[in-house]
């Protein structure tokens, strides 16, 4: 299945059919802030036709929904490089598993390229910092950088260098401007190439910054180095900051690196899922078994699968049986029997037996291909709350500039005796202390984790903004068969009648009236049909079968009259029903349907049938109760089973009797209260109601679940899952506030402090260096903090 542009729209406009709108995912190349992505996606929405556009800074990608009447793919592609940024043209028929792998290629690619320019640039600043020792002023005394430097290598380099003292001074500034122009032209050039593309559309980013001031130290010591009587000529020092420059850019790549180390730790979970889609496969071909890559299958291939291999492809069990471990896909540990005519699933382990699969997808087109694509739609996809950081970042590198000028300004002004220099160190610790990277990786980095881990637990939560209104739920509703219950009705008592005189025994009654079930295909009669298989019961076949639509069935079984149904059928049939009334009003009481049976005309017992309680729901909705929720029972069901099954699990409130409609209007009626509603259903039955809803949450089984049916999809049947998604959108929002404070904060105290502020109250003052440190840190802390959602555990 494409990423790009094979995904299509239909949207409607008061009543009309819209045209077919299409959705391209780009790849983007260069982004490092939050004002970089503003600035694309502020370039983007402004083309005509562009109906959407989402720029994802984590996976380097924009999402971009349009008319392709009014503008094209390629269009869309160039716009963005007309902004300074890499774009590539995504093909029409590269799969999810493709577009991932080419990231984390890139990804990678990056990082080792940020980890050798870093390491480079910090032995280049180590060899800077001895060679600056022999040049230190006064002036550059008063770094307290430069200070601390000083005094701890200054003794030890007199020592164990004696000769570098020796060297004249000239021929250490040309050395240190040769070294200076190397790093900067080579593992610092993304910064100045970038700022100058951002230059030529009148916009800047966090480049801008670094630019700036790395630049201008270079520029001023370059000139000091040249024309050394200029400035002695003004009663100004020349002094170099060779050093500092070198050590901004060492410290700012090393933060880089050991960001992007952290950034791609966040992805871990949508590279498992990559990883789990075998390359190679085997199938059967006009009798012969050949080799072949798994995305040359074809629908309807016939796949051999060994012990121990996974499955490559989605398919139907045609010959063998096997336990089958689909925990990566499903959150579930206990590995699922499949024998013939199970469905299985592509990427999941065949554990013990040899199965032969018929493919039900093509190879790359499976489930497993769509769980990769929707979580990579969802890493790409922005919370509301981003919208904070995006009005920030816009003015954040223009004031940012603004205040570097003003603090040089007021330097001079208010400390004369500070010198110029001094005024421009302070000027440079503003421009590179500023981290609008913060800003910009503190939602996504919280979105990639949430979703990475909800996936690894089973969850598929599709992006921040369903994480978003998943934190405000406060009320669930919860159908009741399938989600609540098993779905599936089973006998959950068998009685024999008190005056039966041991004529017939429970196997025996079970024997009889399961001959006669077995040629009705009501889900009650295939429940006692089941009943009697289970305990290895021999069911003969019946002679003679009639249905009563709304009262039962009747036929002979080996020369006996059987008659099953409710009671009013057995009593129009003459078969008293008196000696089990009791415990029939006390099993309809619990939920459970009593089915009564007779043979020869003589009550001979009775059996319950009923959709039991699935044994997670009762421990899921406390739990929801102890997040604070109501919940809410709609089902279609009678009142009298809805009760008792409401009583059993704890729910709140129950709404029985409704059709699909009424669900709807139940939830409407819920919204209209105030109340943030969540509704958790099949995804099938249920879509209309769980589109009604805010968050709407699909639940399924393995191979049966929906995967487009709702904001969240959950891969097994089980209630905990609706519990533990919210539990992890509370948790990942908690995150990003947390993420934003700290960007906000950092950059609200460092910037001041970086100026000067306190130098008049406590004559403290930041160096360069340590700014570019701090701003390295800043960004790093903001990643990690995220990362704590991949150790994220439900309660």
């Amino acid at each position: 299945m494409a990423n790009s542009a094979a995904v299509k729209e239909n949207e409607t406009s008061g009543g009309a059919l819209a045209p077919a709108l299409q959705r391209v995912q780009i790849p983007v190349t260069g982004m490092t802030c939050a004002a970089c992505r503003a600035f694309i996606q502020k370039t983007i929405a402004s083309e005509a036709g562009v109906r959407d556009a989402a720029v994802s800074l984590m996976m380097h990608n924009a999402t971009v929904t349009f008319d392709p009447r009014l503008v094209s793919a390629e269009r869309l592609v160039e716009k963005i490089r007309s902004t300074g940024y890499g774009a590539e043209m995504p093909s029409a028929v590269e799969s999810a598993f493709a577009a991932q792998e080419r990231n984390d290629q890139e990804q990678l690619r990056a990082y080792r390229d940020l980890r050798r320019k870093a390491w480079v640039s910090a032995v280049a600043g180590a060899v800077a910092m001895v060679a600056s020792m022999p040049l230190m002023s006064a002036e550059r005394m008063k770094d307290p950088f430069m200070r601390w430097a000083a005094g701890a290598l200054d003794p030890a380099l007199r020592t164990a260098l004696p000769w570098l003292f020796q060297i004249d001074a000239s021929w250490l500034r040309w050395f240190l401007l040769a070294l200076s122009a190397f790093i900067a032209g080579w593992a610092g050039r993304q910064f100045y190439t970038k700022a100058w593309s951002a230059l030529k559309k009148r916009t800047a980013d966090m480049n801008s910054l670094i630019a700036l001031g790395t630049g201008a130290a270079f520029l001023s010591s370059a000139a000091s180095t040249v024309a050394p009587g200029f400035f002695l000529a003004h009663g100004m020092a020349p002094d170099v900051y060779f050093e500092a420059g070198i050590l901004i850019i060492a410290l700012i790549l090393t933060g880089n690196t050991l960001e992007s180390r952290a950034q791609r730790r966040t992805a871990q979970a949508l590279r498992a899922l990559v990883e789990l889609q075998p390359k190679r496969a085997r199938v059967l071909r006009d009798g012969v078994e050949i080799e072949i890559g798994a995305e040359a299958i074809e629908t309807g291939d016939l796949v051999m699968v060994r012990p121990g291999e996974r499955i490559p492809v989605d398919g139907e069990v045609l010959a063998g049986s096997s336990s089958v471990d689909e925990s990566m896909l499903t959150g579930e540990w206990l590995p699922q029997e499949k024998s013939v005519g199970a469905r299985v699933i592509g990427g999941t382990l065949n554990q013990r037996g040899s199965l032969e699969v018929r493919a039900t997808a093509s190879g790359g087109g499976g489930m497993l291909e769509q769980i990769v694509r929707l979580l990579r739609e969802a890493q790409s996809s922005r919370a509301p709350v981003e919208h904070l950081a995006d009005r920030i970042s816009a003015i954040f590198v223009p004031a940012v500039l603004a205040s570097a000028v003003v603090t040089a300004v007021a330097w001079r002004m208010l400390s004369p005796g500070a010198g110029a220099m001094q005024a421009l160190a302070a000027a440079v610790a503003v421009l590179v202390i500023a981290c609008p990277c913060a800003m910009g990786l503190a939602v996504p980095t919280a979105v990639m984790a949430a979703t990475g881990r909800g996936a690894a637990l089973g969850l598929l939560i599709k992006g921040g903004e369903a994480l978003q209104r998943l934190e405000k739920i406060d009320t669930v509703a919860l159908d009741k068969t399938g989600t609540i219950t098993n779905g599936r009705p089973q006998v959950t008592e068998v009685v024999i009648a008190p005056d039966n005189d041991g004529r017939f025994s429970e196997d025996e009654m079970l024997r009889l009236a399961g001959a006669l079930e077995r040629a009705s295909e009501h889900p009650l009669g295939e429940a006692v049909v089941r009943r009697a298989e289970a305990a290895g019961i021999s069911i003969p076949r019946a002679q003679s079968f009639e249905s009563i639509p709304g009262r039962g069935v009747s036929g002979t079984v080996e020369e006996h009259a059987i008659l099953i149904g409710n009671a009013d059928f057995l009593r129009e049939c003459s078969v008293r029903t008196v000696p089990l009334q009791q415990e029939a009003d006390q099993a309809s009481a619990q939920g459970g349907t009593p089915l009564w049976i007779a043979i020869d005309g003589e009550l001979a017992g009775m059996v319950v049938v009923a959709d039991t309680v699935r044994p997670a729901s009762i421990e899921a909705i406390r739990r929801l109760h102890e997040e604070g929720i109501r919940v809410v029972m709609l089902t279609g069901d009678n009142e009298r089973t809805a009760r008792a099954i409401a009583r059993q699990v704890g729910v709140d409130e129950v709404r029985s009797e409704l059709l699909p409609q009424g669900k709807v209007e139940a939830i409407c009626r819920l919204q209209a209260e105030g109340r943030v509603v969540a509704m958790a259903g099949d995804g099938v039955n249920d879509a209309p109601a769980l589109a009604q809803a805010d968050v709407g949450i699909a639940m399924g089984a393995g191979a049966d679940v929906a995967l487009e049916a709702g904001d969240v999809t959950l891969m097994r049947s089980d209630l905990n899952g609706v519990a533990s998604a919210i539990a992890l959108a509370r948790g990942a929002m908690r995150v990003m506030r947390q993420n934003l404070f700290w960007a906000f904060a950092y950059n609200a105290i460092s910037i001041p402090v970086a100026a000067g502020a306190l130098y008049p109250v406590c004559g403290l003052l930041l160096s360069p260096v340590l700014a570019s440190a701090a701003m390295a840190f800043s960004s790093l802390s903001v990643v990690m903090n995220s990362l704590r959602l991949s150790r994220w555990m439900p309660a």
